[in-house]
Parts: structure tokens; C-alpha cells; sequence
């Protein structure tokens, strides 16, 4: 007699990170909409740069295009030293050491996988501000850590601020366009320092700032995490991490980089090294003479600066308020109605902006519109929001 056994349980089958649905999808139906102007779209949504790379740019990058080679994690010593100079020159940031600066594969990928590669986990919180780019909290979410939002320690009761191990800093925000002051940086660095937590404060937007904080226009550059009014001549536990892809319109070349700690920087291209996040080497050299060359810099921020005093002055006779943007690509926007009537409104006349839900709870109500246009895409648009004042 055959004796039955019990099939063994199935288990089921492993799908990976159970992860929010990529916000962005929600915009299709609007897309669609826009898309049917008889003009054409504007889409003035997500800031990719629209004008062309630098000649200077492509040409460092072809130079460097016979590369059989593998590249170095830590960056080549001439790019480093490019970076320390950058620094030192746009950044008051004088005195950095090559060893403690690290280009990245654009900044994204830093803020998503900084949290893990710090060691944090279950037990840990990662404070991201209140309005907030939503990979802060992917970056949380990967390493099995808790994200809060809160702009300062001090909105945190007693037991969440003695979990703090990371603070993210957005100056100048994404979206909002908000500059944190020296003093305010100075404050945020001296609430993480008891707590013993790292600071890491994206400024990929350091050199668009607008009015008070426009240089060229008799304002005070960006301060940065690691200026030493902010430091008190320490970076122990501060990271800066920087971007290309808006002051140089390369995006397309994913060049990024931080800088800061010295022991944690030591850290970051150990781990990196064991997992292969490396930086193509032509694009390391293209980053280098990017950082060596303020002219284009400056060329494309003019573009831009033209760009959004067009558009202020068309979406405030449109009817919407301008709050913030004192500085990065967007205005940050708000009407007499919730976030998604605003935007089908703007969809009607073929022009498409960034819902401001997409960066947490604050951010009902509020429309994020972009400057990356090209001047004749954002011609059109002005010309549209005039239309229908």
C-alpha cells in the first residue's frame, strides 16, 4: 500500500521591493491632453536641460573615448583636484583635500543608496525637509530604515531625534527654490552633531540661485554645507554632493560628485568599489573641464535667468502665486484650487507643470513649473498664459 505525503507547502515566489507606483506615470492622461494643442506641447514638467552641451564638454569627452582601460572609483587625481579648485573657487569652500571627494554616476543614485552604504537600518530614521524630492525617501525605504519629514531636529519628539543617524539638506530646494542661510545650515549641522548623525545636503542646484542670492546681480552665492562659517572648521559627519547636469547641461552624462568627511568619504569608495559604482573615465574627464570653465556656466544661467522672468511675470497674470524660488529651475506655484485642477487647466493650453504632491503631504495645492524650455517652447507658453488671463 503506497502511503500519500502531503505535497510541502509553496512559497511564494520573491517579486522584490514592494515599491510606490514611479509618481510620474499619474501625468500620462495630462501628456495627453497637452499633446493635442494645436501648437504643440510645452512641457515645462521635469527639469531636464534642453540646450545643447558645451562644445568645450563634448570635446574633453571624445578626447577620452579610446579607453580600454577600467576607470578608478575614486576618481582620476586630475579630476579630483578639479573638483577641490571648483570648490575653493564657486563654493567658498577653500582647503578641501583631493583624497576626500568622489565623482558619482549623477546624483540620484547617491541620494537613493547613501543610506545603506552608512549602514542604517530598521532602527534608524532619515529626516528629509518637509517637501522634499521623493528619492530621499527611496533611499530610507532601501535600506530598511524610517524616513520623517521635518525641517529642523526640533520639530522631532525626544525618541525619533535620538534615532537620527542621516538629515537631508535640499539648498536650494527642489521644488521649492528655498535657500537655507549660513546660519540656518549652522543649525541643522549642530542639531545632527548631538544627535551624532551625518548631514548630506544636496546643492546640484548651488549655482541658479535668483535675486538675493544671485552673484552676478550684486547677490551672495549659495552657501554650502561644507563652507567653514557653516563647518566651524570641521566637516566631521557633513557630506556635500553636486551635480552637473543643470550649470552644464550634460544629464545625459550622468556626472555627479560628493565630497566632505574624511573618514566617511574613505568609507563611500571602499563600498563603491566592491560594487562597482564607477564613473566612465571619458566622463570623468569631460567632468573635469567642466569644473575648470565658469564661462558656460554663466552663458546658460543667463538663459535661464531671462527664461523665468518671462514666465513669473506670465503665470502670476495667469493667476497663480509664486511662493519661494529663490533660487534652482522651477517656480513653485500655487491657485485658488487643488493641485490637479491647476494642472488640467494649464493641460487645456497645452502646457504641462509637475504636480506638487509628488513631494509629500505639503505639497497639496502647489504646481512645480519648470524654466528647462527652450526660448521658443516658453515663448509659446507665455504667450498662452497671456491669452487666457
Amino acid at each position: 500500500m503506497t502511503q500519500a505525503t502531503t505535497p510541502a507547502p509553496q512559497r511564494p515566489a520573491r517579486q522584490g521591493l514592494q515599491l510606490p507606483d514611479y509618481p510620474w506615470d499619474s501625468m500620462a492622461p495630462y501628456l495627453a491632453t497637452a499633446a493635442r494643442h494645436p501648437d504643440g506641447i510645452v512641457n515645462l514638467s521635469i527639469g531636464t536641460p534642453v540646450d545643447p552641451t558645451p562644445v568645450l564638454i563634448q570635446d574633453a569627452l571624445k578626447a577620452a573615448s579610446d579607453a580600454p582601460g577600467y576607470p578608478t572609483t575614486h576618481g582620476t587625481p586630475a579630476l579630483r583636484q578639479a573638483i577641490v579648485d571648483w570648490f575653493a573657487r564657486r563654493r567658498n569652500v577653500p582647503g578641501l583635500n583631493p583624497n576626500d571627494v568622489m565623482p558619482t554616476v549623477g546624483s540620484k543614485e547617491l541620494v537613493a543608496w547613501l543610506p545603506l552604504l552608512l549602514g542604517l537600518g530598521k532602527d534608524d530614521v532619515v529626516v528629509r525637509p518637509t517637501v522634499a524630492y521623493p528619492t530621499y525617501d527611496m533611499g530610507a525605504v532601501f535600506a530598511g530604515a524610517t524616513a520623517v519629514a521635518a525641517d529642523s531636529l526640533d520639530e522631532l519628539d525626544a525618541e525619533t531625534r535620538a534615532r537620527v543617524r542621516l538629515v537631508w539638506v535640499n539648498s536650494p530646494g527642489n521644488p521649492t527654490g528655498m535657500v537655507r542661510s549660513v546660519d540656518s545650515l549652522s543649525e541643522i549641522v549642530a542639531q545632527a552633531r548631538e544627535v551624532g548623525a551625518v548631514v548630506a545636503s544636496d546643492e546640484c542646484y548651488g549655482e541658479l540661485g535668483w535675486g538675493a542670492w544671485d552673484p552676478e546681480n550684486g547677490g551672495e552665492p549659495v552657501p554650502s554645507v561644507l563652507d567653514p562659517r557653516v563647518t566651524g572648521g570641521s566637516n566631521d559627519g557633513l557630506l556635500a554632493v553636486y551635480s552637473l547636469s543643470k550649470q552644464s547641461n550634460v544629464a545625459g552624462y550622468r556626472a555627479a560628485f560628493v565630497a566632505g568627511d574624511a573618514a566617511i568619504m574613505a568609507n563611500l569608495v571602499n563600498s563603491r568599489k566592491h560594487a562597482g559604482m564607477i564613473v566612465p573615465f571619458p566622463v570623468q574627464e569631460a567632468m573635469r573641464a567642466a569644473l575648470a570653465d565658469d564661462a558656460h556656466v554663466s552663458a546658460q544661467k543667463a538663459l535661464y535667468r531671462g527664461r523665468r522672468e518671462q514666465l513669473a511675470g506670465a503665470l502670476e497674470t495667469f493667476g497663480l502665486a509664486i511662493h519661494h524660488s529663490e533660487a534652482g529651475l522651477y517656480l513653485w506655484c500655487t491657485a485658488r484650487e487643488d493641485t490637479w485642477s491647476t494642472i488640467g487647466r494649464l493641460a487645456e493650453l497645452g502646457i504641462v507643470v509637475g504636480a506638487g504632491t509628488f513631494y509629500g503631504e505639503a505639497g497639496h495645492g502647489f504646481i512645480r513649473v519648470a524654466l528647462t524650455g527652450t526660448d521658443e517652447r516658453m515663448a509659446a507658453a507665455v504667450a498662452r498664459l497671456g491669452a487666457n488671463s
